[in-house]
Protein backbone atom coordinates (compact mmCIF):
# COMPACT_ATOMS: atom_id res chain seq x y z
CA UNK A 1 0.00 0.00 0.00
CA UNK A 2 1.27 3.35 -0.91
CA UNK A 3 -0.45 4.10 2.54
CA UNK A 4 3.22 3.54 4.42
CA UNK A 5 4.97 6.29 2.16
CA UNK A 6 2.15 8.79 2.53
CA UNK A 7 2.41 8.63 6.09
CA UNK A 8 5.82 8.88 6.14
CA UNK A 9 5.67 11.95 4.21
CA UNK A 10 3.87 13.50 6.75
CA UNK A 11 6.04 12.07 9.66
CA UNK A 12 8.80 13.89 7.61
CA UNK A 13 7.51 17.86 7.00
CA UNK A 14 5.36 17.77 10.43
CA UNK A 15 7.80 20.14 11.93
CA UNK A 16 8.06 22.72 8.74
CA UNK A 17 3.86 21.85 8.13
CA UNK A 18 3.47 23.56 11.72
CA UNK A 19 6.32 26.35 11.73
CA UNK A 20 3.08 28.79 11.66
CA UNK A 21 2.75 27.71 15.64
CA UNK A 22 6.19 29.30 16.44
CA UNK A 23 4.39 33.13 15.87
CA UNK A 24 1.71 34.61 17.58
CA UNK A 25 -1.83 32.99 17.48
CA UNK A 26 -3.31 36.40 15.53
CA UNK A 27 -1.18 35.63 12.78
CA UNK A 28 -1.77 31.83 12.60
CA UNK A 29 -4.40 32.15 9.89
CA UNK A 30 -2.86 34.60 7.86
CA UNK A 31 0.41 32.90 7.74
CA UNK A 32 -1.20 29.35 6.60
CA UNK A 33 -3.49 31.41 3.72
CA UNK A 34 -2.57 33.16 0.98
CA UNK A 35 -5.50 34.93 0.51
CA UNK A 36 -4.37 38.39 -1.03
CA UNK A 37 -2.49 36.71 -3.39
CA UNK A 38 -5.03 34.40 -4.55
CA UNK A 39 -7.82 37.50 -4.68
CA UNK A 40 -5.36 39.30 -6.60
CA UNK A 41 -4.72 36.24 -9.16
CA UNK A 42 -8.67 36.24 -9.34
CA UNK A 43 -8.58 39.68 -10.41
CA UNK A 44 -5.83 39.78 -13.08
CA UNK A 45 -7.69 36.42 -14.70
CA UNK A 46 -11.32 38.09 -14.38
CA UNK A 47 -9.83 41.69 -15.96
CA UNK A 48 -7.99 38.99 -18.92
CA UNK A 49 -11.17 37.02 -19.86
CA UNK A 50 -12.96 40.23 -20.35
CA UNK A 51 -10.27 40.62 -23.07
CA UNK A 52 -10.26 37.19 -24.17
CA UNK A 53 -7.85 37.11 -27.11
CA UNK A 54 -4.69 39.18 -26.74
CA UNK A 55 -2.28 39.83 -29.84
CA UNK A 56 0.88 38.92 -28.50
CA UNK A 57 2.22 38.19 -25.00
CA UNK A 58 3.49 41.94 -24.30
CA UNK A 59 -0.02 43.13 -24.34
CA UNK A 60 -1.17 40.55 -21.89
CA UNK A 61 1.81 41.26 -19.63
CA UNK A 62 0.87 45.42 -20.01
CA UNK A 63 -2.49 44.78 -19.11
CA UNK A 64 -1.42 42.80 -15.96
CA UNK A 65 1.51 45.20 -14.78
CA UNK A 66 -1.26 48.69 -15.52
CA UNK A 67 -3.37 46.39 -12.88
CA UNK A 68 -0.39 45.20 -10.57
CA UNK A 69 0.76 49.32 -10.39
CA UNK A 70 -3.31 49.88 -9.87
CA UNK A 71 -3.33 47.77 -6.88
CA UNK A 72 0.52 49.40 -5.54
CA UNK A 73 -0.61 52.55 -5.31
CA UNK A 74 -4.11 52.68 -3.93
CA UNK A 75 -5.84 51.96 -0.22
CA UNK A 76 -6.13 48.10 -1.24
CA UNK A 77 -1.84 47.74 -2.04
CA UNK A 78 -1.32 49.96 1.27
CA UNK A 79 -3.20 47.46 3.42
CA UNK A 80 -1.49 45.69 6.38
CA UNK A 81 -2.18 41.70 6.37
CA UNK A 82 -0.63 41.54 9.39
CA UNK A 83 -0.40 43.44 13.07
CA UNK A 84 2.91 43.78 13.63
CA UNK A 85 2.51 44.37 17.17
CA UNK A 86 1.83 41.31 18.38
CA UNK A 87 5.05 39.87 16.24
CA UNK A 88 6.96 42.38 18.21
CA UNK A 89 5.58 41.67 21.57
CA UNK A 90 6.46 38.07 21.22
CA UNK A 91 10.23 38.78 19.96
CA UNK A 92 10.40 41.64 23.05
CA UNK A 93 9.48 38.51 25.57
CA UNK A 94 11.86 36.04 23.96
CA UNK A 95 14.73 37.97 24.21
CA UNK A 96 13.44 39.10 28.25
CA UNK A 97 13.47 35.44 28.81
CA UNK A 98 16.56 34.42 27.28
Amino acid sequence: MKLKEAAKKVEDGIEKTLTYCNFPSEHWTRIRTNNVIERLNREIRRRTRVVSSFPDGNSALMLVCARLRHVAGTQWGNKKYMNMKHLEAAVEDASIAG
